[in-house]
């Protein structure tokens, strides 16, 4: 194998491993140059390669470059991982036969929350999210506001920018009661709160954190008002936490139900 060839191998890697350590909006080409130490020119041929290969994609709206799905599921079925909803299903089994409620695992999906699964309770309840595959715009509802609450900075500024008219219309929270909210969940590491939006209903959420720490994924339960009342809430909170950690410590980075929720379901269901 000849140097240039061995050159421009490392180089694809290193632009592999630069686009993965960016969040999910993506990067471009300048900045990819510069981070690669490399010309325009040299990057673009670079990147044309990757994107020939499946391994890199551009959106056509932002021009900006990412890591592809094929990418995603390549890595993970090199690393052996089941993926978030298997790896999560032993912990919502468990939750739920513990505490007798209804369960959820709810994933980031763009601006919305995502439920990827859930273990049915004894007790007749409502949800916002529905049935598996149900979405619901970030902050509203537990799941949702403990991974929106978790988010860097940027991002959450930036769903709250939009999210904020599709909570109005949902007769959730203004602006400035989505910042208390936040706010609140932030300092207490769970979400925890009873809108009645649902009467009746209420229920609590913690976040699944990757290894930098940010949320992608919840763990809530749904339950009737009076079962989160006194001395029960923060048992319930600490199972949930306990279980989540364990969630967060068996992450696999690749898995691509992080980035394409949806298509998991898809592919789950097959």
């Amino acid at each position: 194998m000849s140097e240039d060839t061995l050159s421009g191998i490392r180089r694809a890697l290193g632009i592999l491993k630069i686009l993965g350590s960016e969040n999910a909006q993506g990067m471009r080409l300048t900045d990819i140059a510069a981070a690669s130490g490399v010309s325009q020119p040299t990057a673009h041929r670079a990147l044309k390669a990757l994107m020939a290969e499946g391994f890199v994609e551009q959106s056509e709206a932002s021009r900006r470059y990412q890591l592809a799905l094929d990418f995603f599921a390549l890595a993970a079925r090199a690393a052996h991982a089941g993926g978030l909803r298997s790896t999560a299903r032993p912990a919502l089994l468990r939750l739920s036969s513990t505490l007798s409620d209804s369960v959820f695992l709810l994933v980031r999906s763009g601006f919305d929350a995502l439920c990827l699964d859930r273990v049915e309770g004894p007790f007749p309840i409502r949800t916002f999210t529905g049935d598996i595959g149900g979405k619901v715009p970030l902050g509203i509802g537990q799941g949702s506001l403990a991974i929106l609450s978790h988010l860097p900075e940027d991002e959450r500024e930036a769903i709250i920018r939009f999210n904020v008219p599709r909570l109005l219309d949902r007769g959730s929270f203004d602006e400035v009661g989505l910042r208390m909210q936040i706010e609140n969940v932030r300092k207490k590491g769970f979400a925890s709160l009873n809108t009645g939006l649902i009467p009746g209903m209420a229920g609590v959420g913690v976040p699944i954190l990757d290894p930098e720490g940010r949320a992608v994924a919840a763990l809530s339960i749904g339950t009737l008002s009076e079962r989160l009342e006194g001395d029960r809430l923060p048992l319930v909170v600490e199972l949930l936490q306990k279980e989540a950690n364990g969630i967060g410590r068996q992450l696999n980075p690749f898995d691509p139900t992080l980035r394409y929720p949806a298509r998991s379901l898809g592919a789950a269901s097959a």
